[in-house]
This record gives structure tokens, C-alpha cells and sequence, in this order.
């Protein structure tokens, strides 16, 4: 009974102002807390084992008294949870997102603010910013979703074909039902003569296709597989500076080494080889870099690899022995007249042999972006290149304990990849929407680069492909010592104060890494025209006001 009243679970009715609520003891005039008629009724050990940590369950106890009865302590706290969770950021969705919607909602409730809405250019969310779905996608996707829309005659043949043909290689004919784990055959066939037709004939393999949760879920996989060792034999994650978020949080979770690459941005963020070849060889004096990441066209940069660049990095690569992804998600996002895209897998194979039967590479593709912008559906593909037999079976494995992605998804993935073709009902008004997306998308960046080139304090690179801006914006060091003291990054304040001030939801550019010293925001260009231009001007009219405040 000492031991008990030493840790506080045993009290004199007289002095314990709890008394009342604890159920008292047959054997003695005290209050006995349910914990310890536990612990009195069992073995003789186990007190002593439960009240290895008694003075903080002690002090715990009376703030946690409710109904008469203890709250449980938590097993899961932020002490005792995966600290590599905790560690992964992800800034596209960070605080910046969260405090937007909080604003959404006060304006809602009729809070008066000094805007009438929020204007969320933070993610490429292209129907979020009001971008109309193709027809030809949803028709499809509508009838495999409800067959029996098959007999309307709405519907132009071509799509019920194509649905058709889907839903015959379902279990059951139902889009409901499970798929295999590496996918719908069908649509991994058709992948792999989208890629054939994509990349002039280079032979695909639908064995090495496959579709998966958008292109998000095949890069964690790949770096799932990729990830091995302890100390100086960790992997080391080559990526590029700035980077989309996914591969820095991705890297924290699976515990590897994160090793940065800048990219120029004083020659428009192109990749310099000179600059991998020397963070490659630091990494190496404290970890196993293995894995090179490149994003083309580029997020959030929105620049276009020329092929010579394309070149230099496949050579790169091959002589220093790494693992290639490709996240090409961006693809069909090419806006200035001299770029154009090239596919990793169709450069490496017209540089021959000595790089096309022993380099390995895995590429990866979504219907989130392009001119499809169907970010909800989380359909994509990714393709393996000389993958190790016994290693693709490992792969196959992994992505078979989650069963298989989103059957909509891959079934939204098999239209894009098999879209109409000319002299097909649908072709004509598919492809007029198509090039409307794309062609209002080229407008876009080039007003967004024209706009901000104009104003004082910011600098804009052209937005060669993708679908973002990264400016770099002037910071006074007045404004920097005020970041420093609220222990928030500089373009985090101004992002901050943006929102705050003005509605506008933006990105600060040190949630993507960049150089020690510059300042920058990334930007959507997704809404729409008026709505894009008023942003701008906003924008740019309250860095004016923000420098002239910090000077």
C-alpha cells in the first residue's frame, strides 16, 4: 500500500478532494483508484513492471479524471510515432493550404475581409481552376461507370467501343471489381502502343507497364525498391533543387539520403552536368547515391530538356552507374516554339546499344495533367527499362499487396492512351478541345513571364512547359529579420502576408529548395484568363507595397 500511495494511486478518503469518485477499498478506510485493483488482484511483478514510469502517470492522473475514470495514456504520441513521418514535409498541401481554407470558410460565415475569395494557385488542379473535362474522356468513363448507357444513342460510337473493349477485360464486366495487381491488360497494351506511337516505333512491352495510383504512386514504389543499407551504404537519392515535394518526402519516409542538384536559373533552370557530377561525387563520402531523378519539363520550374541535355544525362548516368526515373508527367505541356519534348526512353534508344541494353531506367506518366487535368481519377503508368527479371517480380509483389489501383482510374489511363483517331465520330471535337486546353494554356505562360518580367523586384524565366511559374522576388532584410524573429523562411512570410492581405494562395519557394540567398514563390497558371490576370496584378502590385513596407 505505501508503494501505491507513493505513486498516487492509493489516497486517504480524508485528504483526497478525488475521494468521491474513486470506489473504496473492502479491506481499509481509503479510496482505491481502478488501476490499482487491477494491479492488486494480479501477480506480484506486475506492479512493478506498470509503474516503471509512476511519477508521470501520477501527475497525470488528476487532469485525466472524467465519469470517475482515467483516460488511457496514449500509445500513439508524437515521441512514439514513425519519426520519419514527422519528418517528411510536403509544401503544396503545407500551412500556407491550410490557412486558405480556413479563409474560404470565415468568408463564407460572412467575415469581411479585404478580398471576396481565395484564389487557390498553389497545386495544378486543373479542373478545381474551372478547366472543362474533354467530352471524349468522360462519355467513356460514364459508360463503363453505367453500362447501360450503352443503348442510348447520345453517345457516338467510338466511345462505346472503346468502353466496350474495357469493360470486357474487367472481372465480371464491371469496373468494380478488383483488376489484376499490375493492371488491366488491355490498357497496359494500349500504353505500350501509345508509347510506340509516341516515341516513332520504339518497341514497348505491356509486360513492363504498369498502371498505377497517378504517377505519384509509381515513384514511391520504384524508390520503395531502390532504398537499401545503413551509414555510408544508405542510399543517396540524386533530385533536382527545386524539386517537387513528393521526392523530398518521399526520401524522409523511406529514410535514404536526399542528395540536391541545382538547377540554372540564370539559363533558364536547365541541368548542368558539371553541377551532377559534383554533388555526386560529395554524396559519395557519406552515402551510396544510386538513384537520379529528373523531372521533364520540369515542376516547378517549368523549363523543357533539350535532347543534347537528355544526352548528357543518359551518359552520365551509365558511365556513374545509376538508376534512372523519368517523371514525365508533363509531357503534353510544351509551350515555347523552340521546345519540344523527348521522351527519356526514345533518346536512350536511338543512342544505341551501349545504352539501351544496359541502362535502367523507369518513366512515369499521368491523366492528372496535360490537357486532361483529371487529378481525381489517380490514374498514371509507369514503364520499366532493363529491370532485373527477379527484381520486376519483386516490383510486382510490392504493388500487389495493395491489390490494384483505382480500376476508374486505369480505365480514365486507357482512354487517354488510346485516344480517337482521325476519320473516328469523335476525333474532331476531341481534338479541338485538346488543342483549345493547350493552346489557352501557351497564352498563359507567356502573359504570366510578360507580367512579372515587367514589375520591379521580380524575376520570371519563361514558362517553357508544365504548368507553373517560379519567380524569384526580392526580399529586404528588414523583411528577412522579421521572418528570422517569427522563425518562419522569408518567402514563407511574404507568401504569408500575400494570403493574408489579399486572397491569394501561392507556394514559397523554399517548400521546393533553392539556392541559399534567393527568394521565390511557385504559381499555377490554371485559372482562368481574367482571373489569372487580375492574380498577377494583385501580386505584383503587393510585393511593390511589401518591399516599400520592409525597406
Amino acid at each position: 500500500m505505501s508503494f501505491l500511495r507513493h505513486c498516487g494511486l492509493l489516497k486517504n478518503t480524508a485528504v483526497s478532494s478525488a475521494s468521491a469518485l474513486w470506489p473504496v477499498g473492502p479491506w481499509c478506510h481509503t479510496a482505491v483508484h481502478p488501476f490499482a485493483r487491477v494491479c492488486l488482484s494480479s501477480s506480484p511483478s506486475l506492479p512493478y513492471r506498470a509503474f516503471s514510469k509512476s511519477q508521470r502517470l501520477r501527475d497525470s492522473l488528476a487532469a485525466e479524471m472524467e465519469n470517475g475514470m482515467p483516460k488511457a495514456e496514449k500509445i500513439l504520441t508524437l515521441e512514439s510515432m514513425n519519426q520519419n513521418v514527422r519528418k517528411l514535409e510536403y509544401a503544396v498541401r503545407g500551412p500556407i493550404v491550410i490557412r486558405a481554407t480556413e479563409l474560404e470558410k470565415e468568408l463564407q460565415q460572412g467575415v469581411k475581409k479585404s478580398f471576396t475569395e481565395v484564389i487557390k494557385a498553389n497545386i495544378g488542379d486543373a479542373h478545381a481552376m474551372g478547366q472543362k473535362p474533354i467530352t471524349f474522356l468522360r462519355q467513356v468513363t460514364a459508360l463503363c461507370l453505367f453500362p447501360e448507357l450503352l443503348n442510348d444513342n447520345k453517345f457516338p460510337e467510338d466511345s462505346k467501343e472503346k468502353a466496350r473493349r474495357i469493360l470486357q477485360a474487367c472481372s465480371g464486366q464491371s469496373i468494380g471489381a478488383y483488376s489484376a495487381s499490375q493492371g488491366i491488360e488491355v490498357i497496359r497494351q494500349d500504353a505500350a502502343k501509345f508509347i510506340e506511337r509516341r516515341d516513332g516505333g520504339i518497341p514497348s512491352n505491356p509486360d513492363n507497364i504498369y498502371l498505377t495510383t497517378g504517377a505519384s504512386d509509381g515513384i514511391v514504389a520504384m524508390l520503395k525498391l531502390l532504398v537499401a543499407g545503413q551509414g555510408k551504404s544508405r542510399t543517396g537519392i540524386m533530385i533536382p533543387i527545386p524539386q517537387y515535394p513528393l521526392y523530398s518526402a518521399a526520401i524522409a519516409e523511406l529514410d535514404a539520403v536526399q542528395v540536391n542538384y541545382y538547377l540554372d536559373e540564370d539559363n533558364c533552370w536547365a541541368l548542368d552536368i558539371k553541377e551532377l557530377r559534383q554533388s555526386l561525387y560529395e554524396a559519395r563520402k557519406h552515402c551510396n547515391p544510386k538513384v537520379l531523378c529528373i523531372i521533364n519539363p520540369g515542376n516547378p520550374t517549368g523549363q523543357v530538356q533539350s535532347r543534347k541535355c537528355i544526352e548528357d544525362v543518359i551518359r552520365f548516368a551509365a558511365e556513374e552507374n545509376l538508376f534512372l526515373m523519368a517523371d514525365e508527367v508533363y509531357q503534353d505541356n510544351v509551350y515555347a516554339k523552340d521546345c519540344a519534348f523527348h521522351s527519356f526512353k526514345k533518346v536512350l534508344f536511338e543512342m544505341g546499344p551501349e545504352y539501351s541494353s544496359t541502362l535502367e531506367l523507369a518513366s512515369f506518366h499521368s491523366v492528372s495533367k496535360g490537357f486532361m487535368g483529371e487529378c481525381g481519377f489517380r490514374g498514371g503508368y509507369m514503364e520499366v527499362i532493363n529491370m532485373d527479371p527477379a527484381v520486376k517480380q519483386q516490383l510486382t509483389k510490392l504493388v500487389s499487396v495493395r491489390l490494384c489501383s483505382p480500376v476508374p482510374g486505369q480505365a480514365m489511363m486507357g482512354i487517354v492512351v488510346n485516344p480517337p483517331q482521325p476519320g473516328d465520330p469523335s476525333y474532331k471535337q476531341f481534338n479541338s478541345e485538346k488543342l483549345e486546353v493547350l493552346n489557352n494554356l501557351a497564352e498563359k505562360a507567356q502573359m504570366t513571364e510578360k507580367i512579372f518580367s515587367q514589375s520591379p523586384g521580380i524575376h520570371c524565366n519563361p514558362v517553357q512547359g508544365a504548368m507553373y511559374s517560379f519567380p524569384r522576388i526580392e526580399i529586404p532584410p528588414k523583411a528577412v529579420e522579421e521572418a528570422k524573429a517569427q522563425d518562419l523562411a522569408p518567402d514563407m512570410l511574404f507568401c504569408t502576408k500575400l494570403l493574408e492581405e489579399t486572397g491569394i494562395c501561392v507556394v514559397p519557394g523554399s517548400g521546393f529548395g533553392q539556392r541559399e540567398g534567393t527568394y521565390h514563390f511557385r504559381m499555377t497558371i490554371l485559372p482562368p484568363t481574367e482571373k489569372l490576370k487580375t492574380l498577377l496584378q494583385k501580386l505584383t502590385e503587393f510585393h511593390k507595397k511589401f518591399v516599400k513596407e520592409y525597406s
